[in-house]
């Protein structure tokens, strides 16, 4: 009988929030090239000399109001590690489900060396990330491959790049969203972590950019692996399962560093709404399918208390699929097509 081992790959998160510890988490993440595509020099002095220095202390601190919110831990470690084994569960000795982080822990070196002792036949290769993104999934898969290459035996090896329209996916975003009643917001947004213009203009060949195509109305072979376009239909296959209506929401991007990223920017379009009067926003945030940093804090304090301070009064965030039944179905879909 074969043996395959699924490897699912999480971003990752800092041992603990304690200021060491976050440092180190965002020297890995920002020294990534997928992540900051600058020269090798440059983004070394920007990371090292400047990003890091100054934005770990104040990470840190909003790390610990995570971990309150965790009960003491990371909540993209608990619900990662819950999918896992709910996810085993569904499979017989032949398949063994793995979880690592791509960066920090578990690390996927010390994870891949595990499974490459077991001698699978098989590795599946799934990053939880539903739209595919050079900075997500891209470095994962990436990564997972470095590793592979310096083993002596390679076995067969899948790898999943995107799962943005499976089905369990969004059904379970859907499922979370009928614990609200719709009736009662006046606005919703679908908020999507940010990028860089420059990594979705990457996808195309030759001078074609990613403002040049139908991102915000079609996925079509040109831009199905532009983040953008992907984040635009995820969007549409939610609102139209949950009825809401076109000119009720808005798709938009958090975490932004600079001005050259993804637009409409999240918090503007929060600040806009208040100005406008709303009083009640519902928001979901697809990209993530674990609650975290981005989520929890982001988007449930820091943009509740922009919102109030312009008049709102709720920012309801809708939670991450997390360890949802629908998405493990999902999840468990996804691997039996490669097995």
């Amino acid at each position: 009988m074969k043996r395959t081992g699924v490897l699912l790959v999480q971003l990752g998160t800092p041992d603990s929030p304690k200021t060491n510890d976050v440092r180190r988490y965002l020297g890995e993440f920002l020294n990534d090239p997928r992540v900051i595509d600058l020269p090798w020099l440059g983004r070394k002095l920007l990371v090292n000399g400047i990003i890091v220095p100054f934005r770990a202390p104040k990470s840190a601190k909003v790390y610990k109001e995570l971990w309150e919110f965790g009960n003491g831990e990371s909540p993209l470690i608990t619900h990662t590690e819950n999918v896992r084994v709910k996810l085993q569960k569904r499979f017989n000795e032949g398949v063994d489900i793995h979880v690592a982080m791509r960066y920090q822990n578990p690390s996927m070196y010390d994870v891949m060396e595990q499974m490459r002792r077991e001698n699978y036949d098989h590795i599946v290769i799934l990053p939880l990330f539903p739209q595919y993104a050079s900075a997500t999934t891209g470095s994962a898969i990436d990564l997972a491959m470095r590793i592979m290459s310096k083993w002596w035996v390679v076995p067969e090896i899948s790898a999943i790049n995107q799962f943005w329209d499976n089905q369990g996916y969004i059904d379970s975003v859907v499922e979370r969203a009928k614990a609200f009643n719709l009736e009662e917001y006046d606005h919703v947004m679908f908020s999507y972590h940010g990028l860089p213009d420059r990594h979705v203009d990457k996808v195309y060949e030759g001078s074609d950019l990613c403002e040049d195509q139908p991102c915000e109305t079609e996925v079509n072979e040109k831009n199905k692996f532009c983040y953008k376009a992907t984040c635009y239909a995820t969007t549409r296959l939610i609102a139209n399962k949950l009825g809401i209506d076109e000119a009720k929401y808005t798709v938009c991007f958090q975490s932004r560093l600079d001005k050259k990223w993804l637009t409409p920017f999240a918090d503007k379009i929060v600040e806009e709404q208040a100005k406008k009067g709303t009083k009640k926003i519902l928001a979901f945030s697809p990209a993530f399918v674990a609650d975290c940093l981005e989520t929890v804090i982001e988007i449930g304090d820091e943009y509740q208390e922009i919102f109030e301070e312009l008049g709102g009064e709720k920012i309801q965030l809708v939670p991450s699929s997390n360890d949802h039944d629908r998405f493990i179905d999902g999840l468990e879909e996804l691997i039996r097509e490669r097995l």
